[in-house]
């Protein structure tokens, strides 16, 4: 019994692609991915497990984190944003996902991704940046 339970997580682990998405950061950001890899299972679409990390001593309320698909030439083929984790205590680090499901993405794409707003407990007013420039930039210095 145990040795089919092996093979059968050995054969479901082989099905699932893993490989690391590039991260980057906004200006002053409160709160960064402070890593990130791409499962691709073999039946749906890639998932992102990132870890995101508050840098500031004030309780973040909310954030929302921006994935950027490119082709391997660099061309970008798709982009999606996802609310993040809610309440992230200060310097803490909460792991969560986005799924990749706007578009097809295929096994030699590169996913970059960051977090690109984010608010404070209490406050009405959102950290803001924009992350293109910077998601080219990194997909162009990989080539």
């Amino acid at each position: 019994m145990i040795s089919i339970f092996a093979s059968v997580i050995t054969l479901a682990l082989a099905a699932i692609g893993e490989r690391p998405a590039i991260v980057v950061d906004g200006a002053e950001s409160p709160a960064r991915i402070a890593r990130a890899t791409v499962i691709t299972p073999a039946d749906g679409p890639p998932v992102v497990l990132y870890a995101a990390a508050s840098q500031t001593d004030q309780r973040l309320d909310e954030f929302t984190v921006m994935a950027f698909v490119f082709k391997a030439d660099g061309t970008l083929h798709a982009r999606q944003t996802a609310p993040g984790r809610r309440t992230l205590e200060p310097h803490e680090t909460k792991y969560s996902t986005i799924v990749l499901d706007g578009a097809p993405v295929d096994a030699t794409d590169v996913i970059v991704i960051g977090i690109n707003q984010a608010q404070v407990v209490g406050s009405s007013t959102w950290w803001r940046a924009d992350l293109q420039p910077a998601a080219e930039a990194a997909v162009t210095k990989k080539k």
